[in-house]
């Protein structure tokens, strides 16, 4: 079910929301209810924290258990910043 909601918003602020809402090709009011729904997520579901775009990579890419990302990450950002 929809509610329709009335908010105060600074007309420069909406401009620049419509255009990129039009960009995107979604409506205000869908972008606006987006992000509604990523701000008061259930930070305690795991799956709710990736959007889908990230969630159909999920899986596509296998390594091994012992898998160290954080040390992997760390490891290349030294190696950008020499």
């Amino acid at each position: 079910m929809t509610t329709k909601l009335t908010i105060l918003v600074e007309e420069e602020t909406i401009k620049k929301a419509k255009k990129y809402a039009g960009q995107t090709g979604q409506s205000l009011s869908k972008l606006i209810e987006n992000y509604l729904n990523t701000v008061t997520r259930d930070t305690d579901d795991k799956s709710k924290k990736f959007s889908p775009r990230i969630k159909r990579l999920m899986g596509s890419v296998k390594l091994p258990k012992d898998f160290e990302w954080r040390a992997e990450v760390e490891k290349n950002i030294k190696e950008k910043f020499k």
